[in-house]
């Protein structure tokens, strides 16, 4: 039922565009719609995608500040009939990345590291051979350039996940790896690299990388429902991961044995809706770093890669109206995080569905079309 969703979503779209150019007629702006039309709209909509099984989870839409909605929907536990509330915890998948990547520029901040430092002036041969980590710079990782992979393998999803606590438990993992490029050459999505940052940190602060992003990161940020918890722990409301499954009794299958025991610097951890509007006012008022250093957490790095990408941050929009943040995605997890930088807008999405955030967020989108003039060159984000 998603797929086909999405297959009419992307044919719709580009039907429209065919035949864009191919008239004369001066084109017709409908006028903008209001707040309170945009919002009855969404909420129509996500009831919807609710109801179709496409989506489950929390939503949250804010303009400077303002929250103009939020709403809960579905199940946190289909096996216990919870429903979710705004408060409950969804994991995060990717979106983790922008949290290692804004402490890394606060110890750049600080002068106790550099972003063109090697990654071998941090990290012994336990991590990578020091042929393969002098080579790659501390910015490299931050951007995908470092031409390492990901731990998610076959190898990896063979194994069993209670193995994974700390950092280091990634090792046999990563120092397997090999380059796919010379570092500062090319893009390729790395799990890998976000992990050594993770490790930089706490080589750099001697401290567990988990407690510096409670004290750096959630704490400035007000975020009292954020972590990387344990799953072989009680965590009080947190959402249970599900992906449809047709030939399975119920129809879905959960996630439990798909999921590492605790997640980390590349993804995992977890969050609320109330949360990442927090860190999101909290970055954009520079309160994390400083005006340059947030500006370049969220500036295109490279151009060798068609879909931009700052450090830690992924881009799109137009030069008037920038949209930063990052979507996550796995078994049973789909999370998406924009700040509309130029508009004023921040729109949350966290679904336990696998996909589920998709449609929602893109709705987000082009209802802000509709309300800001601005929004009219909004376009397709970097996924």
């Amino acid at each position: 039922m998603f797929k086909g969703l999405i297959a009419i979503f992307f044919v719709v779209t580009l039907g429209g565009n065919i035949y864009a150019d191919q008239t004369s007629t001066p084109e017709v702006r409908p006028s903008p719609i209001t707040p309170n039309e945009a919002i009855k709209e969404l909420s129509k909509f996500v009831d919807k995608m609710t109801d179709e099984g496409v989506f489950s989870g929390t939503v949250l839409l804010a303009k400077d500040g303002k929250v103009l909605y939020a709403a809960a929907r579905g199940m946190a536990s289909k096996r216990f009939n919870v429903p979710n509330n705004l408060q409950t915890k969804f994991s995060l998948a990717s979106m983790n990345k922008m949290f290692t990547a804004t402490a890394i520029l606060q110890l750049a901040e600080k002068n106790k590291i550099s972003l063109t430092d090697k990654l071998s002036q941090y990290l012994d041969e336990s991590w990578l051979p020091k042929e393969i980590s002098s080579k790659i710079e501390i910015q490299h990782l931050l951007t995908h350039a470092s031409g390492l992979s990901s731990y998610f393998t076959d190898r990896f999803f063979e194994s069993s996940k209670s193995q994974f606590v700390n950092l280091a438990d990634f090792k046999p993992f990563i120092v397997t790896d090999t380059l796919k490029f010379e570092p500062g050459t090319d893009y390729k999505y790395s799990n890998n690299g976000m992990l050594l940052l993770g490790a930089v940190i706490e080589s750099v602060t001697d401290e567990d990388y988990f407690e510096f992003i409670r004290r750096n990161i959630y704490l400035p940020a007000n975020m009292i429902n954020s972590d990387c918890y344990r799953m072989d722990e009680p965590v009080p409301n947190l959402a249970i991961g599900y992906n449809a499954s047709p030939e399975r009794q119920t129809g879905w299958i959960n996630n439990f044995y798909w999921k590492p025991l605790r997640g980390g610097p590349a993804g995992g951890c977890y969050s609320t809706v109330e949360d990442l509007h927090n860190f999101a006012t909290t970055l954009t008022s520079y309160k994390f770093l400083n005006r340059e250093n947030t500006a370049s957490l969220y500036s295109p790095k490279h151009e060798f890669h068609q879909k931009p990408y700052g450090y830690g941050f992924k881009i799109s929009g137009t030069p008037g109206n920038r949209i930063v943040g990052h979507r996550g995605g796995f078994v049973g997890i789909s999370s998406n995080l924009d700040i509309f930088l130029d508009a004023g807008y921040v729109s949350v999405v966290l679904s336990n569905h696998g996909g589920g955030s998709i449609p929602i967020y893109e709705k987000i989108r082009e209802l802000i079309k509709k309300m800001d003039p601005r929004g009219s060159q909004v376009t397709a984000g970097a996924e």
